[in-house]
């Protein structure tokens, strides 16, 4: 009820402009287009309408298009569910052509690597076989990844090498679909960074902790020469939460303490959530420009993968 303190608003007083000269957000020639059955990739693509992610992967391929013609990098850091998803051929793909030139991955996303390559399957029913004191057990997968971590210590190389060179001397079934497999064929370089205590391999004590340290700071290193050259080039963060996000961080926070200019990177996080590392980390604190795609990598990585072929075809 209106009191002397507040008295009644006097409505026959407010203020209105033509929706004609209203400032508007979304106008007739942003909307979506169906297109036929009989549509090509690329014109599906230029049917999306030009609104948020419609707009965001048009981008995000143009970026990737234009690094690649110009001979810039474009690098893609992922985590493990990316390749539990099944996406690798289609990174494997890009680094064949030359359109990825290096891959940073998660421990995780290493070791499930390492096993569809060696035997053709991977990632285990977590809940039934921890309570049957059972997960994270599988010996080659350890044995094999402190083999890769002695070998790298000792070589002076990084973990993502020694794991290629350690996959391919194994051999398997699925070695095809790795991606540090493939990152070796293309001569593009695969870094691995790890987390102690988050991946299985740092259950057995066959692993040698300093040896998995100084294999995985090579690889940071590594991976610090290859963001210091982002300039005009893009960053894909794909499905790592937390750790690869950080790892970018820290890369980008050397580029800049050393003078190196980052300008005309382009940045992108791909995950099925917008999470805090991925959005500041990635989008927000390196600079340029930042682009969002929300959803499955089963999903998005092909689209996206098709989006690019489609371009440079």
């Amino acid at each position: 009820m209106p009191t002397s303190e507040n008295p009644p608003l006097d409505l026959e007083s407010l203020r209105y402009e033509p929706l004609e000269t209203r400032p508007s957000k979304v106008r007739l020639a942003d909307l979506g287009r169906p297109v036929s059955g009989s549509s090509t990739i690329d014109e599906w693509l230029e049917s999306l309408p030009e609104i948020l992610a419609g707009q965001w992967i048009r981008r995000l391929r143009d970026a990737i298009v234009r690094s690649r013609s110009s001979s810039r990098p474009v690098l893609a850091a992922i985590g493990g569910h990316v390749i539990k998803t099944g996406c690798a051929p289609y990174l494997n793909d890009w680094l064949a052509r030359g359109v990825l030139t290096g891959v940073a991955m998660n421990g995780s996303a290493a070791i499930h690597d390492l096993e569809l390559a060696i035997s053709g399957h991977t990632s285990e029913d977590v809940g039934a076989r921890l309570l049957a004191g059972a997960f994270g057990f599988a010996r080659e997968t350890s044995e094999l990844f402190a083999e890769a971590c002695e070998a790298a210590a000792a070589g002076g190389i990084g973990l993502g090498a020694a794991l290629a060179d350690r996959i391919e001397q194994q051999g398997g079934p699925g070695m095809d679909a790795s991606l540090l497999v493939a990152s070796r064929r293309a001569g593009a370089p695969a870094t691995v960074h790890v987390a102690i205590g988050t991946d299985i391999v740092h259950m057995t004590p066959r692993l040698d902790a300093a040896a998995l340290g100084t294999a995985s700071m090579a690889d940071f290193r590594l991976l610090c020469h290859r963001v210091a050259g982002l300039a005009g080039g893009v960053w894909m963060n794909i499905g790592s939460a937390v750790v690869m996000p950080e790892v970018f961080l820290k890369a980008v926070a050397i580029a800049g303490n050393l003078g190196v200019s980052l300008d005309g990177m382009t940045t992108a996080n791909l995950d099925f959530q917008q999470q805090y590392r991925g959005r500041l980390n990635v989008l927000d604190r390196p600079g340029g420009e930042g682009i969002a795609l929300t959803g499955h990598h089963e999903l998005l990585i092909p689209l996206l993968h098709a989006a690019v072929a489609a371009k440079i075809a």
